[in-house]
């Protein structure tokens, strides 16, 4: 057995909040014209407002660990379109079409999505307080 094996479930967790809320904080910047950007996007522009909408949104449910394997595939797939509509049409390679950040953002959301969030969620905290609920229930039925 591996030493690092028992952190497991919190290494995942942090790199879960922490890529939720570099993600999240995209949305931002391209919503609002804040954290650098020179203008907000204008609303409903295809496709940088919409990008944004789920940067934020998907990024924020993911950063909480609410919804998270959807939010996470969304978020992967957003990433996806983006690289291929917009980065390789400059080349393919991320390096030389400046796509590196989308690819990293696609690779890393699906690991999410088919990994979980780990620990420190709290979409795990509403599904025991839930499950408490079906079992003091099913409790008093019987």
């Amino acid at each position: 057995m591996n030493r690092l094996d028992h952190a497991r479930g919190h290494a995942l967790g942090l790199f879960r909040i922490v890529l939720g809320f570099l993600f999240a904080c995209h949305g931002v910047k391209t919503l609002f014209g804040l954290l650098g950007a020179h203008a907000p996007a204008v609303v409903g522009a295809w496709p940088g407002w919409w990008a944004a909408v789920i940067q934020l949104v998907g990024g924020t449910l993911v950063l909480l660990g609410v919804g998270t394997r959807v939010a996470a595939l969304i978020s992967s797939g957003s990433m996806a379109f983006a690289y291929f509509s917009v980065h390789v049409l400059q080349g393919i390679w991320p390096i030389t079409n400046g796509g590196e950040a989308s690819v990293l953002f696609c690779w890393a959301f699906l690991l999410i999505a088919f990994t979980g969030p780990g620990r420190f969620a709290l979409g795990s905290v509403f599904s025991s307080s839930r499950a408490t609920a079906q079992q003091a229930a099913a409790a008093s039925q019987a």
